[in-house]
């Protein structure tokens, strides 16, 4: 097969929560570019909208459904919803987090809150999508994760900054568990023609703190943080043909920083 033909996403249906995130947004354009048909999620439908409507423009199939992970009854109407208006899903980019811990000493209720979305919703969501892939014929679930989910924080980064490196814990859990549970599904759903991936980036640039950059870009290899672009081949790669035979892995996507 001809490599642009093992790299198109054409007639593929996928999801992708957070699609108005940073990561988000890079990965929708990604799949777009590559002649995907895209579902773009956040419990704002606006902000989703406004995502989707923005690549419209520019003639990608990008769509908006709204979707709360701290709510089993919606994450059931997305599964509905995708049934109903495309009839099928070929793959889902489980790319949504929430954030409400406040700093290593936050009040414990904030932790319960992020493993309700981040844990708990995350994979009933996970369970749900990924059935209703197998039943359209199988296809790819990417997992965004984060290399901190792979190792405990280099605070070092944060020296000369105000008002960074109090990190939250759940960050470090949930990405880590993750990591793992991409595996666990690999293995709980083998032989259904459906694979399991976990991407962890580090260091997306956003704007931070110019000291924050400094000490962060002289620890990398490559001199820079990541950019835009730098997460939309390996999320195409792995929802395409040219991936098929990469499952159960955790690529890990930093620039060299833990090598």
């Amino acid at each position: 097969m001809n490599v642009k033909e093992l790299f198109s996403l054409k007639d593929k249906v996928i999801v992708v929560t957070g699609g108005s995130g940073n990561y988000g947004k890079c990965i929708v354009e990604g799949l777009a570019e590559a002649d995907a048909t895209v579902i773009t999620t956040s419990r704002n439908l606006q902000r989703a909208e406004a995502t989707a409507a923005g690549f419209r423009e520019r003639g990608l199939e990008v769509h908006a459904v709204a979707v709360d992970q701290d709510d089993y009854e919606s994450m059931l109407a997305l599964k509905s919803t995708i049934l109903v208006r495309y009839g099928r899903l070929d793959g889902f980019v489980n790319n949504a987090v929430s954030r409400p811990v406040n700093g290593y000493y936050a009040p414990i209720e904030q932790f319960e809150a992020s493993m309700r979305s981040n844990a708990t919703g995350m994979f009933f969501l996970l369970r749900e999508l990924s059935d209703l892939i197998m039943q359209s014929g199988g296809g790819s679930v990417v997992s965004i994760a984060s290399m901190m989910g792979m190792k405990g924080p280099d605070l070092s980064n944060y020296e000369g900054t105000v008002g960074m490196g109090d990190l939250p814990a759940d960050y470090f859990f949930h990405n880590a568990g993750l990591i793992n549970l991409s595996r666990y599904m690999t293995k709980m759903l083998a032989g259904k023609n459906i694979r399991f991936n976990c991407i962890s980036p580090g260091g997306l640039f956003n704007d931070q703190p110019e000291q924050f950059v400094t000490n962060y870009c002289k620890k990398v290899p490559l001199g820079r943080m990541a950019n835009a672009d730098d997460i939309k081949g390996l999320a195409v790669l792995l929802m395409s043909k040219a991936g098929e035979y990469i499952n159960g892995e955790n690529i890990l996507l930093d620039g060299g920083l833990n090598a």
